[in-house]
């Protein structure tokens, strides 16, 4: 089976960053099937270019055997303004449907993962030609959290946003969704049928993840051997609200002497940040560049806790981040400041305690509870990791959408290299 994958953030090896696609398309190829993958050339948290992709329109890799990586064009705007992220969307929106057109081999099957929502241009221009079953995958619900977080203001461009997403649901054979959160909100929400939508959610990468020593060469370099850290992994962008967790070192200063709290990761809110915490002289937090999927383990090992927030929004409480799932698989115990389907994944794991998102009084106090506590953190990170084995093993997840896939197609039970497997 051919599987063309839209997918502007789709990683290279070495990127930062959640690498679930990465993934799902090593998997499918070691099984046999063709992936191409029609992605951008601006990492979506730093918003840089590599010099290899500057003044390309088009730049052609090979990820892996079986997994063919068409580089698109992004404009550079990326990380400059909500103006510039725009042009940035839609610039890939041309950029991938020319490549979609002239290098991709026909699919058999095209699948769209989204924010942002602008794939869904690419996935509806690509199928007037190449005609194939659609996926279209929601990550996030644009446009509300653009719209709640202040980033989409223009009523021309929610209108237009609006319009395109109702697009994607009726073009699209089918919808997953990552959360049950999102699968409630297209169904009474959006009027989309039930039987469109399917849910296969994020899940852990238990192969490159895993459970090591806290005291580890991370806390060496970094000074941090006799510190009780907690760690926060991923962007630092405005819907984070990260200055919350600045708030938290603050109160901790005095309170809690031995506390660091390290920031792992960039965004357009990071030098704001920095700037912040130099400021108010908060000498107990320690920012950190992104680091490679591979090293980011002995990150996450080297943390007594690790954390998720965003800012209090009724959006957020649909969302689960990809960090929650890595921070499981390392056996850390989450304090997690997002109320919703976070928070309960996180209670159902027993994995963590909750934070009142934008509370930092309330974010001390259950931090205060697991350091005082090694065994109720031990217990924490045992029960995150087991749970994710049991419930949320990647590869598992990644058969699940390649049956829905050949279910799609009616090429279930074709064997490797059959039925559209290999080219022509």
């Amino acid at each position: 089976m051919r599987i063309l994958l839209i997918h502007q953030y789709f990683l290279g090896r070495n990127d930062p960053g959640g690498s679930r696609w990465n993934q799902f398309a090593r998997y499918w190829a070691e099984a046999g099937h063709e992936v191409t993958v029609l992605a951008g050339t601006v990492h979506y948290a730093t918003g840089r270019k590599e010099p290899l992709y500057k003044s390309r329109l088009i730049t052609r890799e090979q990820d892996r055997p079986g997994v063919e990586v068409y580089r698109c064009h992004v404009s550079e705007s990326y990380n400059r303004s909500f103006a510039g992220r725009l042009w940035a969307y839609l610039s890939f929106a041309f950029s991938s449907t020319i490549a979609g057109l002239l290098h991709a081999p026909k699919p058999d099957v095209i699948v769209a993962t989204s924010p942002p929502l602008t794939v869904a241009v690419t996935m509806c221009l690509l199928a007037l030609f190449r005609p194939a079953p659609r996926v279209f995958e929601v990550r996030d619900l644009w446009p509300e959290s653009a719209v709640d977080t202040g980033v989409l203001r223009s009523r021309l461009l929610i209108r237009l946003s609006y319009i395109l997403e109702k697009l994607a649901y009726r073009r699209a054979s089918r919808i997953n969704a990552l959360t049950p959160a999102f699968v409630e909100a297209l169904v009474s929400r959006k009027a989309v049928p039930r039987e469109k939508v399917s849910m296969i959610p994020n899940g852990a990468d238990i192969d490159l993840l895993k459970p090591g020593p806290k005291q580890n060469r991370v806390r060496r370099e970094l000074g941090l051997e006799d510190k009780f850290v907690v760690s926060y992994f991923g962007a630092h962008g405005r819907a984070n609200r990260l200055g919350q967790l600045l708030d938290v070192a603050e109160l901790a200063a005095e309170m809690l002497p031995d506390v660091r709290i390290m920031f792992v990761g960039d965004g357009m809110e990071k030098p704001h940040l920095v700037e912040q915490a130099s400021r108010r002289g908060l000498s107990n937090v320690v920012f950190h560049d992104p680091v490679p999927k591979k090293n980011v383990a002995d990150y996450i090992n080297a943390s007594d806790v690790c954390t998720a927030v965003l800012m209090r929004n009724e959006t957020f409480k649909t969302v689960y981040p990809n960090k929650l799932f890595d921070y499981m698989c390392c056996m850390r115990p989450i304090i997690v400041g997002i109320d919703g389907v976070a928070r309960k994944l996180v209670e159902d794991a027993g994995a963590g305690l909750f934070a009142e998102p934008e509370d930092p009084a309330s974010f001390l106090r259950a931090l205060s509870a697991l350091r005082a506590d090694p065994r109720l953190r031990d217990r924490m990170g045992r029960g995150g990791y087991e749970y994710v084995v049991r419930l949320y093993n990647r590869e598992d997840l990644a058969e699940r959408f390649l049956k829905m896939l050949e279910n799609l197609t009616g090429r279930e039970g074709d064997a490797p290299g059959h039925g559209g497997a290999g080219r022509d």
